[in-house]
């Protein structure tokens, strides 16, 4: 088997664990995302947090809401709001199912993580989902609680 080398440009820039935990996630879906110079210098440094941002669709176009990006020091004319609403790209088919989701199905799509792919452009993964009650959250903890459990006990069998 070719051992294969891990692509340099690949990185994630900001994951939002809290995600999997409070919503159940149907399906995901690859986006791109629009930036300007200042905030794709600041994701190379780090400065991302997607924790408490959501996607929406107003108007037939995706917006990325609530998202921070550090400002970027080194940045003196070009500056940007770290707060600001980002268009996200998809296509038109895509763009249909999301808003049919979001409209009629009742769900919410929740970014889950932002990344340089292997090109080095700005990747976001957003996700329809579903909002778990805490009666929900209790059982996904104890189906991991018991799957760990299960792990040890096959681990000491042997």
């Amino acid at each position: 088997m070719a051992q294969t080398k891990s692509d340099p440009n690949y990185k994630v820039i900001a994951e939002n664990r809290r995600a999997r935990y409070d919503y159940a996630i149907d399906d995901d879906l690859e986006c791109g995302i629009i930036l300007e110079g200042s905030e794709v210098k600041s994701a190379r440094i780090g400065g991302t947090n997607i924790a408490e941002s959501y996607a929406a669709v107003e108007n037939g176009e995706l917006w990325l809401v609530n998202s921070y990006i550090a400002p970027y020091e080194r940045a003196k004319t070009f500056k940007h709001l770290e707060r600001r609403r980002r268009k996200l790209l998809v296509s038109r088919k895509q763009m249909s199912n999301l808003w049919n989701a979001t409209q009629r199905k009742g769900m919410t799509l929740v970014p889950l993580v932002m990344y340089f792919n292997h090109k080095g452009l700005v990747k976001i993964k957003i996700g329809i989902a579903k909002g778990k009650q805490n009666h929900d959250k209790r059982a996904t903890e104890a189906k991991r609680d018991w799957s760990r459990q299960k792990s040890r006990l096959m681990k000491d069998h042997r």
